[in-house]
C-alpha cells in the first residue's frame, strides 16, 4: 500500500503563492502516477495536475499558473502554485496510483485547504 501525507495550503491573497507537498511511504517503487486533484464546495473533485514516468498532466485552468515536480529520491511531489485565483479555493488531496498483485488501485491523502480571498 501506498500512504500520503499533504503539507502546505492556507490562506493567500488573490495573486499570490502557496507551495503543496506531498510524501509517499509504503511500497512507493510500485507508483505508476502521482499528483493533485482539487473539490471545492459544491463541485466534484477534479484533476489539477499529475506526474507520470514519461509525461505530466494540467487542468485546464491551472496550465501557466502551477507546476508540479516529483523527487522519485525523497518520495515527494509538490506543486508550486502562481497567481492563484479566488476559484482556486479548494480543498487539495494528493493522489497516487499504483500496482499491486491485483491491478492497479490508488491511494488518497487526507486533504488540505487553500483559500484565496479576493
Amino acid at each position: 500500500q501506498v500512504q500520503l501525507v499533504e503539507s502546505g495550503g492556507g490562506l493567500v491573497q488573490a495573486g499570490g503563492s502557496l507551495r503543496l507537498s506531498c510524501a509517499a511511504s509504503g511500497s512507493t517503487f510500485s507508483i505508476n502516477a502521482i499528483g493533485w486533484y482539487r473539490q471545492a464546495p459544491g463541485k466534484q473533485r477534479e484533476l489539477v495536475a499529475v506526474v507520470t514516468d514519461g509525461s505530466t498532466v494540467y487542468g485546464d485552468s491551472v496550465k501557466g499558473r502551477f507546476t508540479i515536480s516529483r523527487d522519485n529520491a525523497e518520495n515527494t511531489v509538490s506543486m508550486q502554485m502562481n497567481r492563484l485565483k479566488p476559484e482556486d479555493t479548494a480543498v487539495y488531496y494528493c493522489n497516487a496510483q499504483y500496482s499491486t498483485d491485483w491491478g492497479t488501485t490508488g491511494s488518497w491523502g487526507q486533504g488540505t485547504q487553500v483559500t484565496v480571498a479576493s
